[in-house]
């Protein structure tokens, strides 16, 4: 296999073969975000692609390869056609696979028509990994994420629809203390309008070298505390409905860990809230994202 530069992928895809469809990410305009900048965003030719997959069946000849994430950013940016083939190429190789994944940008999956993505479907692609990131259109906004909320909602349903495992992200403390209630109420009112398979809360980590970096040292933006994101959470949890979406924010970026099935668990995990809040149980700030 080949890669260039750093590869990003979903926690949950730790044991997955990668495979570089795209490189880098089409839009990569977000001021939180610090992936994908020493990368300039092309389609990888199929044939390169076609090519990896034999280079890794000739590595893995003795290990059955169950998962295969497309990397990088932006794969459903890739005409559907394209896309089937390079799937097509999966099986091929790998005919033990059981899951073919993606993240998927709201623009990439809007572009798609409902056939294109039930098609999609049927050839192997199982989940999509979309980061939500706020349902607060002004947060969306200054983040310059380049979609609505109500975009939002319809790229989830889409690949709902479709049939497709779907995962969103949040991001904890992403509206600062001016709109943090905006941020943790619509981005609940999103999630339940999609309820999507799995909601993962990250928590918001300032990078140097991003737009919001120095948005924070100039003091246009104030971050929340940990106690002030736990307070956020809470909001998001009381006010979601989103039945049988598997709730985690137990990523390397959170300050406590929660876990849950919404909305039988909602009590447990306000409950876990209330511990790590009474406890003031944080994560270290050089703990977090190790």
């Amino acid at each position: 296999m080949r890669y260039e530069g750093t590869v990003y992928r979903p926690p949950s895809e730790a044991g997955s073969l990668i495979i570089q469809l795209t490189i880098g990410c089409a839009r990569n305009t977000c001021t939180f975000c610090n992936m994908y900048k020493d990368k300039k965003f092309r389609i990888r030719p199929l044939d390169e692609v076609a090519e990896d997959l034999a280079m890794a069946r000739n590595y893995y000849n003795r290990i059955q390869v169950r998962r295969i994430f497309l990397a990088d950013g932006d794969a459903l940016i890739v005409k559907t056609e394209d896309l089937l083939y390079i799937m097509e190429k999966c099986h091929e190789y790998f005919p033990e696979i059981e899951r073919i994944s993606v993240y998927g940008a709201p623009k990439d999956i809007l572009n798609k028509t409902p056939e294109e993505l039930r098609r999609l479907k049927e050839a192997g692609l199982d989940m999509v990994y979309m980061g939500l990131e706020s349902g607060a259109d002004q947060v969306l906004k200054d983040v310059k994420k380049g979609v609505t909320a109500a975009e939002m909602i319809e790229a989830g349903q889409k690949v709902k629809e479709a049939g497709m495992v779907l995962s969103m992200t949040v991001i904890s403390g992403l509206g600062g203390k001016k709109y943090w209630q905006e941020h943790a109420m619509e981005s609940a009112r999103v999630i339940s309008a999609v309820k999507p398979d799995y909601v993962g809360f990250l928590t918001l980590m300032v990078e140097k070298g991003t737009e919001i970096y120095d948005q924070v040292q100039s003091g246009e933006i104030e971050l929340l505390n940990p106690q002030e994101v736990l307070d956020e959470t809470e909001l998001f949890i009381r006010n979601v409905d989103a039945e049988g979406t598997v709730f985690r924010s137990n990523h390397a970026s959170n300050y406590t860990a929660l876990a849950g099935t919404l909305n039988a668990d909602k009590e447990k995990i306000l409950a876990q809230l209330e511990t790590s809040r009474r406890r003031s149980s944080f994560r270290p700030d050089s703990y977090r994202g190790i």
